[in-house]
C-alpha cells in the first residue's frame, strides 16, 4: 500500500450546497454538522446549504462552516475505510481541521476557537481598509522586494506562498495596490484583488493573534495521533505546544504552502486526498509537485474512487 496523505482547504473553497450530496446518503454527514451547530447555537448546516441570511462568507462563519465541513467527511472516511493517512496537512483555517483529525483537539473545541479567530480578525481591520492579491509569475524574492517598496510605512508582504510563482500578498489596501502596479511592471502575468474581507497572515493581523493566543490558553491540546505539517514553518510538529504556538504565529506570518507539500513529498507520500468541498489545494498541489496524485472526496462518487484507490 502506497503512503497518503490528507490535505484540508481553507476560505474560498465555501461554496453553497457543499456536501449536499454526500449528506442524503450518509447521516453522519448532518450528525456532525448538528454536533458543531450545537457549540455555537447556530445552523450551520442551514447556512452551508441555503443560506437564507447571507452568513456563509462572512469570515466567523465561514471558518467554523468549512471546518465541519472537513471533520465530517474525515469521519465517514473512517466508517468506510480501514486506510489511515500517514501525514495530514491544512492551509490556513484547514489546519485546525488537520488538527481535529489528527486528535489534537475537539471538534467542539474547535469550532469554538475558528468561530472566535474569525472575530478577531474582522475586528484587527475595518471592512475596506485591507486587501489581498493573487500575484501569478514572479519568483519569491521579486515579491518580497516589491513588498518593501510598496510598504511606505504601510503593510504589504507575502501571505501565502501556494504554489511555484503563485504567491498572494495581504496588506493595507493603499499598499497592496501599489505593489499590484509594481508586479505587473516587472512582469507579473496576473496581478488581482481578492474578493476577502480580511486581510490574512500579515501583520495587520497581530491584534487578533493577541486575542487568540487568550482563546488557545484555555483550551486543551494534546499530542497529535497522526503526523501534521504546519503552516508557518512546513515542518512536521508533534509537541502540544509548539503546535499552538504555531496556530498563533500563522495568523500574522506567510502560509509556506510549497513546503508543506515539499515535506509531505519527501515523506514517500505519492497521494493526497482533498478533505472537504471543491479541489483547489488539488490544483495547488499539480503545480507544487505533479508525481503527487490528488483526490476529491466531497461527493459520493469522488469519495468512492477515494477510498478504492487508497486500498491499493
Amino acid at each position: 500500500m502506497h503512503k497518503f496523505g490528507f490535505v484540508f482547504p481553507g476560505q474560498g473553497s465555501q461554496k453553497l450546497g457543499m456536501l449536499g450530496s454526500l449528506a442524503n446518503d450518509y447521516s453522519l454527514i448532518t450528525d456532525t454538522f448538528e454536533e458543531a451547530s450545537d457549540v455555537l447555537g447556530l445552523d450551520l448546516w442551514e447556512i452551508a446549504q441555503h443560506d437564507s441570511e447571507n452568513n456563509l462568507d462572512q469570515t466567523h462563519i465561514t471558518q467554523p462552516v468549512l471546518l465541519t465541513a472537513s471533520v465530517a467527511i474525515w469521519r465517514l472516511w473512517q466508517q468506510r475505510s480501514p486506510a489511515r493517512p500517514s501525514v495530514l496537512a491544512g492551509h490556513s483555517l484547514g489546519e485546525y481541521s488537520a488538527l481535529v483529525c489528527a486528535d489534537v483537539l475537539s471538534l467542539a473545541d474547535a469550532v469554538n476557537v475558528v468561530h472566535q479567530r474569525g472575530k478577531f480578525m474582522q475586528a484587527a481591520v475595518p471592512p475596506g481598509v485591507g486587501k489581498m492579491a493573487a500575484i501569478v509569475g514572479l519568483e519569491n524574492y521579486q515579491i518580497h522586494e516589491i513588498c518593501d517598496e510598496a510598504e511606505k510605512g504601510e503593510v504589504v508582504s507575502a501571505a501565502n506562498f501556494n504554489s511555484p510563482g503563485q504567491t498572494v500578498i495581504a496588506g493595507d489596501a493603499s499598499a497592496v495596490e501599489r505593489a499590484i502596479i509594481l508586479c505587473k511592471e516587472a512582469g507579473a502575468k496576473r496581478a488581482l484583488p481578492l474578493n476577502v474581507s480580511v486581510p490574512s497572515h500579515c501583520a495587520l493581523m497581530k491584534p487578533a493573534a493577541i486575542e487568540l493566543e487568550k482563546i488557545l490558553d484555555e483550551t486543551e491540546f494534546s499530542a497529535p495521533s497522526i503526523a501534521v505539517v504546519q503552516n508557518v514553518n512546513g515542518e512536521l510538529v508533534d509537541s502540544p505546544g509548539e503546535i499552538k504556538l504555531n496556530l498563533i504565529k500563522q495568523l500574522y506570518a506567510p502560509v509556506l504552502w510549497v513546503d508543506c507539500i515539499d515535506i509531505i513529498s519527501k515523506k514517500g507520500v505519492t497521494k493526497l486526498v482533498e478533505c472537504g468541498p471543491g479541489k483547489v489545494l488539488s490544483g495547488l498541489i499539480k503545480r507544487i509537485d505533479s508525481d503527487i496524485r490528488c483526490f476529491g472526496s466531497d461527493d459520493t462518487a469522488s469519495l468512492n474512487i477515494a477510498i478504492g484507490e487508497m486500498a491499493t
